[in-house]
């Protein structure tokens, strides 16, 4: 039974044409039907007040992103799939706070946004699963495509198949084994392509053609963008505040396209003086959006300067879940990230492991190879002199290290091979945080 949507509708970038929902964009093959445009933004028919209600008086459970179910794309409750992500901590990292003030003299507050703690693939995609998964049921669709160079090919999987949705993962043929067996171990179908991520996404859109089964849409795809524009809500609500600075591991840029809508839709609330300043983070490995960057700054910005970057054929890098090589969303985020005074930046992926073991042994938290980038990030921006005395800053911890178990093989740093009690000692624990800090020292 067709639901009627007297809630939202979406609104074409291009020409504004006005899309009635979901279920006509679903049909219309994602594009806009009058000019085939594929950026639309939702739009709700419920004043923003509401969302001041959810942010100031905590009214309702908030237990997952569907506390902000009335700015969400989903008609009917009875469709929601959630396993209580969204909700999560946005934690003071004190030891962070203090090195800036020792290394640099910088009185600032660090905080991490802990997707490492979304219950359902420990990702910063599974908020983006869970409302996908509620909209493709509610629109009857049974079959959806996705590439993915690993973690959306995780979330993706758990989530629809509690939906019961059957689905195809395209992933290029250096996404980590984790991975894969994960999106196998949920009876989802996993193609492996021999390429890189441009390959496996190419052999997705053949495919998505020739089965006419919806293929994700990327990193502007109302579902993600709708679900990830929480964050913005989510920060406000529990520290009564946005970042001044705000650092990602940049693949294709999600993150700063959706704090961008969800600050559009309260600007007039006066929640917030300023938007975000983004410091966007790709590993040496694989970071073609970094070298666009400074080659445009080093021009000065000429007109057109956002259309221009590079594209690195089969990435080699130790980071596969930022290994996209052809940034197509490349002209959208670094055009906000200018236009917040920002900075799109590089660090070294020899230097994962030493972040890792850091975070863990100063938080106890087991963070995976992309949100090492962004913690390594934050140390790179410091030396760069980014980041002011004073300001906010919020790191997305973006996934876990169970994304990454191979990782752990890697922490190993505190053994000692011994033939007898003779050459055992009592171990002292500030050797080794002075041993993890001359690392950055």
């Amino acid at each position: 039974m067709s639901l009627e949507n007297n809630k939202y509708y979406l609104q074409c970038r291009e020409c504004k044409h006005e899309i009635s929902g979901l279920k006509e964009w679903f049909e219309s093959r994602q594009k806009c039907p009058e000019c085939g445009n594929k950026w639309v933004d939702a739009k709700y028919h419920d004043d923003a007040e509401k969302i001041r209600d959810l942010i100031l008086n905590n009214s309702g459970d908030p237990n997952s992103v569907f506390y902000y179910f009335d700015f969400l794309p989903i008609l009917d409750e009875e469709n929601i799939i959630t396993r209580g992500e969204g909700v999560i901590p946005v934690e003071n990292w004190t030891f962070l706070e203090q090195f800036a003030k020792e290394k640099y003299n910088l009185d600032i507050t660090v905080n991490v946004y802990r997707n490492d703690l979304n219950q359902g693939t420990n990702t910063f995609k599974d908020v983006a699963a869970s409302v996908a998964a509620s909209a493709l049921k509610e629109n009857g669709i049974n079959q959806y495509a996705v590439a993915s160079t690993g973690n959306i090919a995780s979330a993706f999987s758990h989530y629809l198949a509690l939906a019961d949705i059957n689905l195809s993962v395209f992933m290029p043929n250096d996404a980590l084994k984790a991975n894969e067996s994960e999106v196998s171990a949920y009876g989802q179908q996993v193609f492996r392509v021999n390429g890189d991520y441009a390959a496996a996404k190419k052999v997705a859109a053949d495919y998505s053609s020739k089965y006419n089964i919806l293929l994700s849409g990327g990193n502007t795809d109302p579902m993600r963008v709708e679900a990830k524009k929480t964050m913005v809500f989510e920060w406000l609500r529990q520290t009564g505040e946005l970042p001044g600075v705000y650092i990602q591991a940049l693949s294709g840029g999600t993150g700063p396209i959706a704090i961008e809508k969800g600050c559009d839709e309260i600007q007039e609330l006066g929640l917030f003086d300023k938007r975000p300043r983004y410091i966007m983070v790709q590993p040496d490995g694989c970071d073609p959006m970094t070298a666009g960057w400074n080659d445009a700054k080093a021009k000065g910005f000429p007109e057109g300067w956002e259309k221009v970057y590079p594209i690195y054929e089969n990435p080699t890098t130790a980071v596969p879940t930022l290994a996209t090589g052809n940034p197509a969303t490349f002209p959208i985020i670094a055009s906000i990230v200018k236009q917040s005074g920002g900075e799109i930046i590089t660090t070294k992926e020899s230097e994962t492991a030493d972040i890792a073991r850091l975070v863990v042994f100063e938080k106890g938290v087991k963070i995976g190879p992309a949100s090492t980038v962004a913690v390594n990030g934050f140390f790179e921006a410091l030396k760069q002199d980014l980041i002011k005395d004073g300001e906010n800053v919020l790191i997305n911890i973006g996934e876990s290290m169970n994304r990454a178990p191979e990782l752990l093989s890697e922490m190993i740093y505190t053994t000692k091979l011994v033939d007898s009690v003779n050459d055992c000692t009592p171990p002292d624990r500030e050797t080794y945080r002075k041993l993890l800090w001359n690392k950055f020292a």
